[in-house]
């Protein structure tokens, strides 16, 4: 259908509503996510009444009409962010800060600042990065000097590994005779006694240790991640989270405190649970929904604990982990998707990858209830038959493109220049029908969806090195980038009904930026801004003098 058309007929199905618009947005240049040009947007009562050009929408004003001038500018739906672990953000942005940290001395630094003002707390997240001062894992022996009887454990960025002090280890009873949890791995020195690096499942000797958050704590840091998000245009966010997350998002929706969107999962080992929770309480509503379950199949790339059919290229005594039980994993897939809850998997490797998309066709096929959308997170390294098969067995890949830019510094040392061509493979995957969502992965990557647009449709990578785009016929373009953190994200949250377009009928989440991504040259579209966020035509953000 003709775009113009299209919006024509749109506003003429909705011509018979009576009374006038709440609000309306004119003089602008709107994406609307359908293919139809607008420049304005009627609302009511929450929702989209009206899009089409200036004049076509000033009709719907009335006396009592609220009424913005866009002035030019650039007009997408609410962004959506299919990937997070929120609450772990919240916290993150009052925690200690060594995602830049670009030598073991400063990170040793930030650490001993950090315990000198918060004497005796656990101190948790950081999200470190070892490739930053070449690839040396840290110690224990660099940060027990500063740290005192502060209990120590921080993460690297992609949550996969983390560092222990000495004190954290005495808490947890972690000593050179703990063996290795299936799973994970304690990385020892030549003694054989704990460096304080632990991988994957063994980050659990030293988790259980650390106090629980209490309520008050938990609200805070929901607070300060909810405000963090819609400055940055974000109205919707999945959440890889628990039941105290779940929780939580209970009491701010209960007391009118979510001004975004939440999508709250909880691991899969508890499906049994959220199937008696779903019966009781139902799966939530348009402001809060629940109903999927979460589970891993392996680890990440940067650990060197993703699950490959190949060594790594740089550690060849191994080819990765699966921090799940395979058959345990797979017995709790099809018991998930049986009881009707949405089934959300986490698998970086290829034989990862192959692994899931077989464990959800014996799902599907096993007559189980009907196929809410299932997702595979990250679906980072992928077969050229897995490509294939993401399309042809609907399986939603829910992929992260800021991860390109970051991983792209170093993943050939890891895997060698031929796993690398299905990377991030964002352009196969469309180009084979497959549906992908985007999201960040906060807090192992920025919140923010413009950034993850520019990795997506640039992948230059965050040292430079590659300017022209690593791996670049895996680059998509803008309107695809934007597809896919706005329809596709909906979908893959089962929300394709009310969000991810601007069109009568759905919501008025929308996102006011102070640029044109589509006119814009590529290398600049992480320089834009957010001017303006809305949720159900409410705003929920305003950049200071705009």
């Amino acid at each position: 259908m003709n775009g113009r058309v299209g919006v024509a007929v749109a506003m003429i199905g909705l011509a018979a509503c009576n009374g006038p618009a709440d609000l309306v947005l004119v003089n602008g240049r709107i994406w609307t996510g359908t293919g139809d040009t607008a420049s304005a947007i009627a609302v009511r009562a929450g929702r989209v009444v009206a899009v089409g050009t200036t004049d076509d929408v000033e009709r719907w004003a009335g006396s009592g009409s609220e009424r913005v001038d866009l002035r030019g500018r650039f007009v997408v739906p609410g962004l959506l962010d299919s990937h997070t672990h929120f609450l772990d953000g919240g916290f993150g942005l009052a925690g200690v800060q060594l995602r830049d940290a670009g030598t073991p001395a400063e990170f040793a630094r930030r650490i001993g600042a950090f315990a000198a003002t918060h004497p005796g707390e656990w101190m948790t997240g950081g999200t470190w990065d070892h490739e930053l001062w070449g690839g040396e894992l840290p110690r224990r022996d660099w940060i027990d000097a500063v740290t005192a009887e502060t209990p120590v454990f921080v993460s690297r960025l992609d949550g996969h590994m983390a560092l222990a002090n000495s004190r954290a280890l005495a808490l947890a009873g972690v000593t050179a005779t703990t063996p290795d949890p299936p799973g994970g791995t304690i990385v020892r020195d030549a003694t054989g006694a704990p460096t304080g690096v632990l991988k994957d499942e063994a980050m659990a000797l030293v988790a259980r240790a650390v106090p629980a958050r209490t309520e008050l704590e938990l609200d805070r840091a929901l607070d300060a991640a909810a405000r963090h998000a819609v400055a940055r245009g974000v109205t919707h966010v999945t959440d890889m989270g628990s039941w105290a997350g779940l929780e939580t998002y209970r009491r701010a929706a209960a007391a009118d405190r979510l001004p975004l969107r939440v999508y709250a999962a909880v691991p899969i080992a508890t499906w049994e649970r959220l199937r008696t929770y779903v019966a009781r309480h139902g799966r939530g509503d348009d402001r809060l929904a629940w109903g999927a379950v979460k589970g891993f199949v392996d680890g990440s790339l940067g650990s060197t604990t993703a699950w490959f059919y190949q060594p790594y290229a740089d550690a060849p005594a191994t080819s990765g982990l699966m921090v799940t039980d395979t058959a345990a994993l797979r017995a709790q897939i099809l018991a998930a998707h049986g009881a009707g809850l949405h089934v959300v998997v986490h698998a970086i490797g290829d034989r990862a990858n192959d692994w899931l998309l077989d464990a959800f066709a014996a799902a599907r096929g096993a007559g189980s209830a009907p196929d809410p959308g299932f997702r595979i997170e990250h679906a980072q390294h992928l077969t050229r038959d897995a490509i294939a098969r993401f399309a042809r067995d609907g399986v939603i890949a829910a992929m992260q493109p800021y991860h390109a830019i970051d991983d792209g510094r170093w993943a050939e040392k890891r895997i060698g220049p031929e796993r690398i061509r299905t990377t991030y493979a964002f352009r196969d995957l469309m180009d084979a029908g497959a549906t992908v969502a985007f999201g960040s992965d906060w807090t192992v990557a920025p919140l923010d969806p413009l950034y993850g647009i520019y990795a997506a449709v640039t992948r230059r990578t965050l040292d430079g090195a590659h300017p022209e785009g690593w791996v670049p016929e895996q680059r998509i373009t803008v309107d695809e980038a934007l597809a896919a953190y706005t329809r596709a994200a909906a979908r893959a949250a089962g929300r394709e009904g009310d969000l991810g377009t601007l069109e009568p009928g759905k919501y008025a989440d929308l996102v006011v930026l102070s640029g044109d991504l589509r006119t814009m040259p590529p290398e600049q579209l992480d320089r834009a801004r957010v001017d303006l966020t809305m949720v159900e035509g409410r705003v929920v953000f305003r950049r200071d003098g705009t």
